[in-house]
């Protein structure tokens, strides 16, 4: 807050695109006593997460839970399926898709980057291309990023198993869906996908510390053959213990009470209607970005994301020093900038357990903000969001259409 501020007073307002806000009734289901992780209480509360993480990803095939953050699920992914000196071919959608990339090179793979200018999804046709291209088969897997977290980028996870389908590859398909799972239609067995990465702390509404990878029957062949080095992240261990309802290693049992409760939490609301809240919280944001006539980062409108939305400020202005700005003076966070483009936009957070009016005061402080720092904008973006929700509210279908 200002510095004539002792404390800030309210709540904080966090639009950055994970950790998400935390529901206080996972913060109730955490707030537990710790039970015995070789105890019968904890063997049933496992089975429940395991099977009910299932419904999540769309799968019927095992979750492997890690207490690790996404990062850690990425080399899981690769590690466990791979071998020294195999070719990955990944697409650079930003910042997090480059950071796995060089994360394959760490660890002994050969990554090819299919390149982008960091403001559009993965191509299909060019994934395609290159698998065509790759006539002896030299690439074992394709590496996507659902939702490209650092731009604001969704990727076509469907049609990208098309194109690798119509090229008639055997690569394995893995998929990262860190700041997309339980916020956007994602089908993991329908999509044929074969190693789908997740992470806790955005559409599950989790603390940050837990991660997933969901798996294909290609997957765990893959996996008896697989040379690269692991041990911590080892898919055998974990699954001969999770069938009877424990972890090889001590587990987050806390953050396991939470994500039985998150899962609970989503069904209640339907996925279905998790994800039109989050398409129509989507919309509301981009149409006030849009009326205070400001650039989207992602130039396509095909490849939106449903969870973030990164802003461009006009050239010649600092958009690291308008986050501190905005978090001083309004108390509200948003997603910083990265590589190429650091410093030159921000990212606005709407998912997790987020709703209308909480968009709107977001927005309407986003836009006190850009005034309050000389920002060239217009104003009026709240009143479009806002327009935009009641209309949502009153014609549904309509509204979706737009």
């Amino acid at each position: 807050m200002s510095q004539n501020s002792s404390r800030a007073v309210g709540r904080h307002f966090l639009h950055i695109p994970g950790p998400t806000p935390l529901p206080d009734r996972i913060l109730r289901a955490m707030d537990t006593p710790i039970i015995d992780h070789r105890g019968p209480e904890f063997q049933k509360l496992a089975k429940r997460v395991f099977e009910g993480v299932k419904t999540i990803f769309k799968t019927s095939n095992p979750v492997i839970v890690y207490t690790a953050t996404g990062t850690g699920a990425w080399e899981a992914a690769l590690v466990n399926t791979l071998s020294p000196g195999d070719r990955v071919l990944m697409v650079e959608t930003g910042q997090f898709a480059t950071l796995w990339k060089r994360m394959a090179e760490s660890i002994g793979l050969r990554p090819e980057f299919i390149p982008t200018d960091w403001r559009v999804g993965a191509e299909p046709s060019l994934i395609e291309d290159a698998l065509r291209k790759d006539k002896t088969h030299e690439i074992k897997a394709v590496c996507v990023l659902h939702n490209e977290t650092a731009t604001g980028c969704l990727s076509p996870i469907a049609e990208i198993r098309k194109a690798i389908d119509a090229a008639g590859h055997p690569a394995l398909f893995f998929v990262d869906t860190i700041s997309s799972l339980a916020s956007t239609d994602y089908r993991h067995d329908e999509w044929g996908v074969d190693v789908t990465v997740g992470g806790a702390q955005k559409g599950l509404m989790l603390p940050p510390g837990m991660s997933f990878n969901a798996l294909s029957d290609k997957a765990l062949a893959a996996s008896k053959t697989a040379k690269l080095t692991k041990s911590f992240w080892a898919w055998d261990d974990m699954l001969n213990m999770n069938k009877i309802g424990f972890f090889p290693y001590t587990p987050a049992t806390q953050m396991l009470q939470g994500l039985a409760v998150a899962i609970d939490m989503l069904h209640e609301e339907g996925l279905d209607n998790v994800f039109a809240r989050h398409d129509r919280l989507a919309e509301a944001t981009r149409r006030a970005v849009r009326a205070w006539g400001l650039e989207i980062m992602c130039r396509d409108p095909k490849y939106y994301s449903p969870t973030v939305t990164a802003v461009l400020l006009p050239d010649g202005n600092d958009a690291d020093a308008f986050r501190n700005m905005a978090l001083d003076n309004f108390n509200i966070s948003y997603g910083a900038s990265f590589g190429r483009y650091a410093g030159k936009y921000f990212r606005i957070g709407h998912l997790g357990d987020i709703n209308e009016a909480m968009l709107l005061g977001g927005l309407a402080a986003t836009e006190m903000a850009l005034a309050l720092a000389g920002i060239p904008s217009k104003k009026g973006g709240a009143q479009a969001a806002l327009d935009y929700l009641i209309s949502a509210a009153s014609s549904p279908t309509r509204a979706a259409a737009a």
